[in-house]
């Protein structure tokens, strides 16, 4: 796993529900090393409701040998030029917290990194189903927490049915998101996450979870009217 991405697509309905319960895979993308295919929702929306199922959108965070694997997917197939038609962004791996089995190969941590520098965060859970209400109530506060602090720039949440749930963040640096983390955010209760990750300690909500950190390199397109959606210091 050398290069990581994340996209997003406009896409019919058709090619959304094909990519969410038969995505790519390595056996039919060369480089390819391991694909999640989830429709995007706004982060902190209310449950019942058309935010939280998009059918005509797609997100797919993929793990990749090669940027010219990655280059050679967006040209070649119709969900890669989807998402070449929308925005994505390419990072490399700096640190793994917990462990989902298909990406628990990572390491831990590559070494120290800059915490001024931006990053890009990735969460993924396995589902325990009777849990779903409980991370529901205790999840959504850190939804709305991440998607309204001033430090990020780009925030979403992700799912495929039945039980898989992700996020997605770009901070302007890494001290930000790890103050967001520890409580410490210079927002009105800061105290959120510390608060669910407690709730989980106390009874977990997920078969499997992880959150894996990345430095952003580059990004692709525009979505929704963006083409900016890197911190300014990235970009230059």
């Amino acid at each position: 796993m050398k290069v990581f991405t994340l996209g997003l697509a406009k896409t019919s309905a058709s090619l959304t529900l094909t990519s969410l319960y038969r995505p790519p895979s390595s056996a039919t993308v060369p480089g390819l090393v391991r694909a999640e295919c989830l429709t995007p929702m706004l982060l902190g929306s209310p449950i019942l409701s058309p935010k939280r199922l998009q059918l005509r959108k797609l997100v797919m965070f993929a793990a990749w040998e090669s940027e010219d694997a990655i280059d050679e997917f967006l040209s070649t197939s119709k969900l890669g030029q989807s998402i070449a038609a929308g925005w994505h962004l390419r990072m490399t791996f700096l640190r793994r917290w917990g462990s989902v089995r298909e990406f628990a190969v990572l390491p831990e941590s590559i070494g120290e990194s800059d915490p001024q520098s931006p990053v890009a965060a990735f969460t993924l859970a396995r589902m325990r189903f009777r849990e779903i209400p409980r991370f529901v109530q205790w999840g959504r506060p850190v939804e709305a927490l991440v998607r309204d602090n001033p430090e990020t720039t780009f925030s979403l949440a992700a799912i495929r049915h039945p039980g898989t749930i992700a996020t997605f963040s770009i901070w302007n640096s890494q001290q930000a998101m790890t103050d967001m983390v520890r409580g410490q955010s210079a927002v009105a209760q800061p105290k959120r996450h510390i608060a669910a990750m407690k709730e989980r300690e106390r009874r977990d909500f997920h078969h499997e979870f992880t959150t894996l950190r990345f430095r952003p390199l580059a990004e692709f397109g525009s979505w929704e009217g963006r083409s900016t959606l890197l911190p300014k210091e990235t970009r230059e």
